[in-house]
């Protein structure tokens, strides 16, 4: 049950990441976009994985 929370976190934090990336280039700051994205990518990816 563990390994399954902390699945749901990552996802839940690479999600949330993505809303960030979504502001970010609506502000014009195209580089940190690009910097969360890669985040919000990993985190769900490894929330995927470890699923």
């Amino acid at each position: 049950m563990t390994d399954n929370l902390l699945a749901g976190v990552m996802v839940f934090i690479g999600l949330f990441l993505g809303g960030g990336v979504f502001s970010l280039a609506k502000q014009g700051l195209k580089i940190g976009a690009a910097i969360c994205a890669v985040g919000a990518v990993m985190a769900i990816t490894a929330g995927v994985l470890w699923w």
